[in-house]
């Protein structure tokens, strides 16, 4: 299935995993694979032009597990700590000032998702336009990936702060709820 637009995606990669036990951006999957390296790849493999992975926690050591490809790039988010909202809005900043103007609209992921089906992002990416505003749902559970329009990327990234991830926006405008049950769990890996 061919992506109709370009896309940018987002990885969500700067938590300290306390319950994991270590950052998950520092985790590999059975075969060796860092976990970040997988999301980035998955969003460029399912549409997205250019991924943009946040880091926060052990940022130097996840650093040097982000393949090294012009594609991929990284911003570190110094107030981490302050939650999900203030990683996003970093990542959400850094497309604004990266994107080329054919972007119509940002995917955005966890690197807590190391299952996450290529055939989910290419599904949410289907016939994306710059007023898209998408939303994974798993047997009806709504959670992430999201797809964000470009036309609202300046008010999305303006409700963006601490952990507030932009549901706030979210649950003011019209969501399209693209159900992906059928390809993947949408369960994230909170322990070993």
């Amino acid at each position: 299935m061919a992506v109709a637009t370009p896309s940018a995606g987002i990885v969500l990669a700067a938590a300290a995993g306390t319950r994991f036990g270590v950052p998950k951006a520092l985790a590999r999957a059975a075969d060796g694979t860092p976990w970040v390296q997988l999301a980035a790849e998955k969003l460029l493999t399912g549409g997205c032009s250019q991924v943009t992975v946040v880091l926060g926690a052990s940022a130097i050591e996840a650093r040097e597990l982000v393949p090294t490809d012009p594609r991929i790039s990284t911003v570190t988010e110094p107030h981490w700590t302050d939650g999900l909202g203030t990683s996003l809005r970093a990542g959400m900043r850094q497309l604004e000032a990266s994107a080329p103007p054919s972007v119509c609209a940002a995917v955005i992921t966890l690197v807590d998702f190391p299952g996450l089906p290529v055939a989910v992002v290419r599904r949410l990416l289907n016939a994306v336009a710059s007023t898209t505003l998408r939303q994974a749902a798993f047997s009806g559970r709504s959670t992430m990936p999201v797809v964000v329009g470009r036309q609202h990327w300046p008010e999305f990234t303006g409700t963006l702060h601490g952990e507030s991830a932009g549901q706030s926006y979210l649950g003011g405008h019209e969501v399209q709820q693209v159900e992906v049950g059928d390809l993947w769990s949408g369960h994230d890996v909170h322990a070993y």
